[in-house]
Formats: C-alpha cells, structure tokens, sequence
C-alpha cells in the first residue's frame, strides 16, 4: 500500500456570525482521500475534547496528522470536506500558484 500526503479541507462558519466563513485545513499520510478525510475528522474530535476538557490539545500525531488552530464557535462543516493530494505551494513544479 502506498501512502501519500494528503490535504483536507473543510468549511467553517463563525456560530455568531455565519456570514464570517473559513477553512480548516488539514495535511497528513494516508492511503486514500478517504482515509485522509477520516484522520482529519479524528485529530479534529480529539483536539476538541482535549480543549473542551481543558487540557492541552495533542500535538502532530506519529503518523503526521494533527488539529492546531482551534477556533472556539466555528461550526465545522464536515459534509462539505474534500480531500486530495497535498501539493506544496513552494515546490518547484508550481508558479505563481498554478500547477504546472
């Protein structure tokens, strides 16, 4: 099984205000889009309890996901997630932003 590096992104809107919309972004190794997007859903939920409970959020995970930015009354929107793979804004295959 080969694995690759993964980016999964997920719409976020501010509970207050859901004219104020984001996205949360995740990167790590999977072996599909679907476990990416799986993974991501995973750190996320362990990051929230961790903070909810009032403990440290956990850092980068051995196999290299992991939830940082947390941002208290932001709904994620997890339906609307899409995941593919990762590739680096600075890599030298891309210019000015385009894949080449």
């Amino acid at each position: 099984m080969r694995l690759h590096i993964y980016e999964v992104d997920v719409p976020i809107h501010d509970t207050t205000d859901p004219d104020r919309r984001g996205l949360h972004v995740f990167t790590g190794v999977a072996a599909s889009p679907a476990a990416a997007l799986r993974r991501a859903h995973e750190v996320y939920d362990a990051a929230l309890a961790a903070h909810t409970a009032g403990l440290e959020v956990p850092g980068k995970q051995p196999d290299s996901w992991g939830a940082r930015g947390l941002r208290p009354g932001w709904q994620m929107e997890w339906p609307a997630a899409k995941s593919g793979l990762w590739h680096s804004p600075v890599s030298w295959t891309t210019r000015n932003g385009f894949v080449l």
